[in-house]
């Protein structure tokens, strides 16, 4: 009982590591700007935006995703992990080399976003069976990890740029993630297929074929785009929007992409253990409530508003990681442990649907208002949006 104990508390805890590393993801906002400006000068031509690069990554998830949780099922998560570590690593490395933006696209928006989506939602998945009872609280902390990242990147990365530059920033984070997953995999374990399963669950473990005939699946997907498309908008462009619509430094936008990260992180945490208590559907009411808020006060920024403007991104942050700690142990609860690491993967694709339209959006009505406040409160929309759809799952789904 020691032994198995102890495997599992090691594979959760390499498991936070694995996700804190492939996280940074999130912080690419960060890298944007001194990266528009090295290629803007390297190529003469002037670069406006680098958003492609972050929607490519976040659109390519979902296809790793679901070909690693295929792998995890049958092989094991460690095979997994070692070949997104590569995909991951090496892309991020690739992208201190780049001298345009297709190469940008190739390195950061494939090499990363197809590395972090083969590891994060093996990782993720695996460690929810570790521990079946508490999968709302396991889902939280691990997504926890994953979106602190935010939090720790931002202000190594600048200081890393302002010593060495953009591109040997890229370099060097790159190696070090490397070497950290490709330890992390050496001790990584699959979890028990038979581990029992919590209250919330329907008794029946889906295939994949069976999750997507569920008239749920589509209400839980189209919930999951609605509640991740404003964190999706403004984390991407968390401090280009900062400098520009508040006219902060580039340390205070700094600092507003960690506020961000942090309520991201503490949406995660508490969200997933909420979900237990309360069910998964009604912990995303209370956390689309807080969504449409957010909106509603980002839209009435103004560079006078600063209060507006601080409030308005801790709680996009805290609702975006809510519904992003909740949906692992959501999605396994209502179709069952067994293939959660694919069907978590399918799910995954309403995150990567807002990740593709939220940022470009955002760039669209920016071009044509020359404003970012109109995309906010399509974001508080949105969220109502959510409500609605809530109202219909509670009809068709158990809470969590």
């Amino acid at each position: 009982m020691t032994e198995k104990t102890t495997n599992r508390t090691l594979v959760l805890v390499a498991s936070c590591f694995v996700v804190l590393c492939v996280g940074s993801l999130y912080a690419w906002s960060v890298f944007a700007g001194p990266m528009t400006e090295y290629l803007s000068a390297l190529t003469g031509r002037e670069i406006t935006s680098l958003a492609i690069v972050f929607t490519v990554a976040n659109a390519v998830g979902p296809v790793t995703m679901i070909s690693g949780g295929a792998i995890n099922d049958r092989l094991g998560p460690r095979l997994v992990l070692l070949v997104g570590a590569l995909l991951f690593g090496f892309g991020m490395i690739g992208a201190g080399f780049c001298k345009s933006v297709p190469a940008l696209i190739i390195c950061y928006g494939l090499g990363v976003g197809l590395g972090n989506g083969m590891i994060y939602g093996t990782v993720v998945s695996n460690a929810v069976k570790l521990l079946p009872d508490k999968s709302g609280f396991v889902g939280g902390l691990t997504t926890a990890c994953y979106g602190g990242s935010s939090i720790l990147i931002p202000p190594v990365a600048n200081a890393l740029m302002q010593h060495m530059g953009v591109t040997a920033a890229f370099r060097l984070l790159g190696t070090v993630m490397l070497v950290v997953l490709c330890s992390a995999a050496f001790v990584m374990q699959k979890a028990p297929d038979a581990a029992p399963k919590a209250g919330g669950s329907t008794g029946k473990d889906f295939t994949w074929r069976e999750m997507i005939r569920q008239k749920s699946f589509i209400l839980m997907l189209l919930t999951l785009c609605c509640g991740a498309f404003a964190g999706m908008m403004f984390i991407s462009q968390a401090a280009v929007i900062a400098r520009n619509m508040m006219g902060f430094s580039p340390t205070r936008a700094a600092a507003a992409v960690s506020l961000l990260a942090l309520f991201n992180t503490l949406g995660r945490l508490a969200a997933g253990s909420l979900s237990d208590r309360l069910g998964a559907v009604g912990t995303l009411r209370i956390t689309f409530a807080v969504s449409a808020l957010a909106g509603v006060l980002l839209f009435l920024c103004s560079e006078s508003r600063d209060i507006l403007f601080y409030t308005g991104i801790a709680l996009t942050g805290f609702s975006f990681g809510s519904i992003m700690g909740i949906y692992p142990g959501f999605t396994a609860s209502r179709f069952g442990r067994k293939n959660n690491s694919v069907n978590y993967g399918i799910m995954f694709i309403g995150f990567s649907l807002a990740g593709l339209f939220g940022p470009s959006l955002m760039n669209a009505l920016h071009s044509s208002t020359g404003r970012y406040q109109p995309a906010f409160l399509v974001s508080a929309g949105l969220a109502l949006l959510g409500e609605v759809l809530l109202a219909f799952m509670k009809n068709q789904t158990r809470q969590g």
